[in-house]
């Protein structure tokens, strides 16, 4: 795990009192020195947890900030063939994790730097894993959103990244953790597409062709909006994972009521996907954005904000492993 201060993340895993005192120095931007705290490593079946909850595979690129003993970047190559690079300030442990990645025969997988994480790149990153304090979390956030490719997996152990809520949540135990309830909670985000601005497409529905109009706001993954057609306008609510897109509406048409779902993949200002209009046969849908607008990253608010009924959570029994998981696009 990492604590630490808004300019970069300090070694170690804080118990009592001095949790609390860590904590308190974070938000007001001050580190604890690196001598007074001690690094603990993640246990084994909590990282074996964390990389099944990413779905990290062979053609992945997974990038571990704050990687201590190195032991997420060598599992991940090991268990699973994924390459990767964990980066940490201690260079004492990135020696370690470079002498553990020769003896566990994967030194050709992976790399290890000596390095402050706020000045690594991540871009090639299809997988990123933290064990961060929730400030250095938040001051990262903007670069996560930034610099990574949507469709990118985030995993964070303990820690959140606030007004970003999960995609999904794992919850493992650990019986003898040093701090906190006997359990570790694991955050997963999916890095979203922007798919914010207004959007155009005809559609036949009811034996005619109708143009649709749709504005649409982007906070996080998280949309909401407004679809204008045949003179009547409908509330949209809907989620971005990745570059897929699903939203759902219901539009007066003809004066019936009809529930709009489409799903689809955004490619720059295009949208390719399929929807069904009140039940009926998947219809092929093609978009094209007429004018950007600008996802909110946490910096503003967006015109209109949406409230779903939450995140996946499920909760671990001990000794049990995660077998799959699926979350609907809306």
């Amino acid at each position: 795990m990492r604590f630490g201060a808004a300019t970069r993340p300090v070694r170690g895993l804080m118990i009592g009192l001095f949790l609390a005192v860590a904590l308190a120095g974070a938000r007001q931007g001050t580190a604890a020195p690196a001598a007074d705290a001690p690094y603990v490593p993640t246990p084994d079946h909590v990282v074996d947890a964390m990389l099944e909850l990413g779905r990290v595979g062979p053609a992945d690129y997974l990038v571990d900030l704050g990687c201590g003993d190195g032991r997420i970047v060598i599992t991940a190559a090991k268990k699973l063939g994924a390459r990767g690079m964990g980066v940490d300030l201690d260079s004492g442990l990135v020696a370690t994790a470079r002498r553990a990645a020769e003896r566990e025969g994967v030194a050709g997988r992976v790399s290890f730097q000596a390095n402050d994480l706020f000045h690594t790149d991540i871009s090639r990153a299809t997988v990123v894993t933290m064990y961060l304090l929730q400030s250095v979390n938040l001051r990262l956030r903007p670069r996560l959103l930034k610099e990574l490719k949507p469709g990118t997996r985030i995993i964070s152990h303990d820690f959140d990244l606030e007004r970003w809520q999960p995609d999904a949540r794992l919850t493992v135990p650990v019986p003898d953790k040093v701090y906190g309830p006997p359990s570790s909670e694991l955050f997963l985000w999916v890095v979203p597409a922007d798919a914010s601005g207004v959007w155009r497409w005809q559609l036949e529905v009811g034996g005619a062709a109708r143009e649709y109009i749709l504005s649409l706001q982007q906070e996080f993954q998280m949309l909401g909006g407004s679809m204008m057609a045949t003179g009547r306008s409908a509330a949209v609510t809907g989620r971005m994972r990745g570059e897929e897109i699903g939203f759902v509406l219901t539009l007066d048409i003809d004066g019936r009521p009809l529930r709009h779902e489409f799903s689809g993949r955004v490619s720059g200002n295009a949208i390719a996907g399929w929807v069904t209009v009140a039940g009926g046969p998947r219809l092929e849908w093609r978009a094209t954005r007429a004018s950007r607008g600008r996802m909110d990253t946490g910096t503003g608010e967006i015109g209109v904000r949406v409230t779903f009924q939450g995140h996946d959570r499920r909760v671990l029994p001990a000794g049990a492993s995660l077998k799959s998981y699926s979350d609907p696009i809306y």
